[in-house]
């Protein structure tokens, strides 16, 4: 009979040792450290910044602001809309447009289809900040 209360008492000091461990101890390996957090959130934030400010610098050229009230569309209608995109729908608009600039600039695509790009990119932002 000794026996199972040995068994017991071990038992019973080895969840006393198991509860009486901090939980923060035993998952210390697996939480993120407030410096790696807002390290993470700045990286975030200055990506977000460089491609609202892609954005803005792009529709912001005159020619592409003609080419929007040419499709009677208003720059500061666009310029608005830009800080209401989610970060995704931001950054895939902003390499839609450096591609098309990147086109541009290499000759692969006439000033002409550069701004029937850039008044699709617009309409396509537009009708992303109508749904939301």
């Amino acid at each position: 009979m000794k026996i199972p209360r040995i068994r017991t008492f071990a038992a019973a000091l080895a969840m006393t040792v198991v509860a009486a461990t901090p939980l923060c101890a035993q998952a210390q390996d697996h939480v993120v450290t407030p410096d790696a957090l807002q390290q993470g959130l700045n990286a975030a934030a200055a990506t977000r910044q460089q491609n609202e400010q892609t954005m803005r610098d792009l529709f912001a050229q005159p020619r592409v602001q003609q080419a929007l009230r040419a499709g009677q569309i208003a720059p500061e209608q666009v310029s608005g809309a830009i800080s209401q995109l989610s970060d995704a729908e931001l950054a895939r608009l902003a390499a839609r447009s450096a591609a098309a600039q990147k086109d541009f600039a290499a000759g692969n695509i006439s000033d002409h289809d550069l701004l029937i790009i850039l008044v699709g990119i617009a309409a396509l932002l537009l009708i992303i900040v109508a749904v939301h």
